[in-house]
């Protein structure tokens, strides 16, 4: 869940339902609860609770409820149903989220869900499949209402009396060539106000470009937020009309996105249960210790290098923490700028250059603006001008060189198609630490020895 989220204010009230032994109140309080709100509500439970209130969920809603859920809690529900349960809950999906849910289905569930579909159905299932699920095409809805150009809108009227019911979410009509090949859309509004007489291809809007199914989801959300989207078409190499993306999937890749980046910084994962067991927790957190760690003790064996300058002017044992925490700052907000600017696509081959020397222009006069600061004070606290002199030569190198790493680890490590969110901070502190401390003790030893 997002950890800026307001506490559900159908939590407190449960838990007291819960606590007075009124089951029968808790059931009328959950299904009561839209889908979403159930499984925000289930992962804010303790497991025991959240085998009671999973167990009175409507079983129509079971389906809906296990795809709004993070995947370790999702998995351990799974684990506890029997197959009848999840062919069930399987049933009633749309199928851009069944094609989510089956991939964590035992083989033997799976099959029984593919028997119950219907042959145009289970071709759309395996157009989803074919794509990732962190793209265009794993995201989008086959289940879409389509016509040619050259209808009229009384044809499309008779079209959707006979269908009965159109898809949920559907702001538009997209309109293809009997080949199956995107033209355009018809707005629902456009469609509402039109003359029957009046065909298709007057109404239509060509200008809401289709999408590619290989765009990756990231892409997509930018593609939305670009064009002020409620839905948007998917297309194949070729251009032909695959399904499409509605504006419910593209919250659900800002809320994964903003939750990864908070998330990734310190080593966890979204979708990991806030109330598993301590022993898995402690696993979890202890990889990403045992990193910092070892990039720590990198650090420390810098400064033991310099042991004996240090045993010989403790002055510099005392300030020796200031230089690389300045420039494990100034680093980190560069770091998250890029990071942010390539997610958005704002970084490219043609700025980068200049990019790069905005970022060393900044380093340069943040380390001049906070050399003299710096040496200021430890002129005033010490009385000697060589370690204010020393101080704020590493400082301004420290925090020069913390703007560069900043802008080239991202960058470096997108080439090497890791996640900079993940990956950036480590390497980044790292590497402050190190040329804060070589720069700050080297300098030390050669103007106080």
């Amino acid at each position: 869940m997002d950890p800026q989220r307001a506490r559900p204010p159908q939590l407190d009230a449960l838990h007291e339902a819960l606590d007075s032994g009124a089951i029968e109140q808790v059931r009328v309080l959950v299904n009561a609860l839209h889908p979403g709100e159930i499984a925000d509500l289930l992962e804010a439970l303790r497991p025991t609770l959240r085998e009671v209130v999973w167990g009175l969920v409507d079983t129509e809603d079971e389906g809906d409820v296990l795809v709004a859920l993070n995947e370790e809690v999702r998995a351990t529900l799974i684990q506890e149903m029997d197959s009848e349960e999840l062919v069930a809950a399987a049933a009633g999906l749309e199928l851009d989220d069944l094609a989510d849910f089956l991939t964590e289905l035992p083989d033997t569930v799976n099959q029984e869900v593919l028997k119950s579909l219907d042959q145009n159905d289970l071709d759309r299932l395996e157009a989803v499949l074919s794509y990732s699920e962190d793209s265009a095409g794993g995201l989008m809805d086959p289940d879409s209402l389509t016509v040619r150009s050259d209808v009229t809108i009384e044809v499309v009227f008779r079209y959707l009396r006979m269908r009965r019911e159109i898809p949920a979410g559907s702001d538009a009509i997209f309109v293809v060539s009997r080949q199956g090949e995107y033209q355009g859309c018809l707005l629902i509004t456009a469609l509402l106000t039109a003359n029957l007489e009046q065909k298709v291809d007057s109404l239509m809007d060509t200008q809401i470009r289709a999408i590619e199914a290989t765009t990756t989801a990231a892409e997509v959300a930018l593609i939305f937020e670009t064009h002020d989207l409620v839905s948007a078409a998917v297309v194949d190499e070729a251009g032909m009309f695959l399904g499409r993306i509605t504006i419910d999937d593209v919250v659900d890749v800002i809320r994964h996105e903003a939750d990864h980046s908070l998330l990734s910084t310190a080593g966890l994962d979204e979708d990991d249960d806030m109330f598993a067991p301590v022993f898995v927790s402690t696993k979890r957190r202890s990889i990403w210790l045992g990193v910092n760690l070892a990039t720590a003790f990198i650090a420390a064996g810098v400064a033991g290098f310099f042991e004996a300058t240090l045993e010989r002017v403790v002055m510099l044992a005392i300030l020796m923490p200031v230089v690389p925490s300045m420039g494990g700052i100034a680093g980190n907000q560069t770091l998250i700028l890029i990071t942010r600017g390539i997610a958005l696509g704002q970084v490219e081959s043609s700025n980068v250059r200049w990019l790069l020397r905005k970022e060393f222009g900044i380093g340069l006069l943040n380390g001049l603006i906070w050399a003299c600061v710096v040496a200021g004070v430890t002129m005033w606290w010490f009385q000697t001008w060589r370690i204010a002199l020393v101080i704020a030569i590493a400082l301004a190198i420290n925090l020069i060189c913390a703007a560069v790493a900043g802008f080239t680890i991202p960058l470096t490590l997108k080439k090497l198609n890791i996640d900079p969110a993940l990956a950036g901070g480590v390497i980044l502190t790292t590497i402050t630490d190190v040329v804060g401390l070589v720069a700050f003790l080297g300098f030390g030893a050669l103007l106080l020895l």
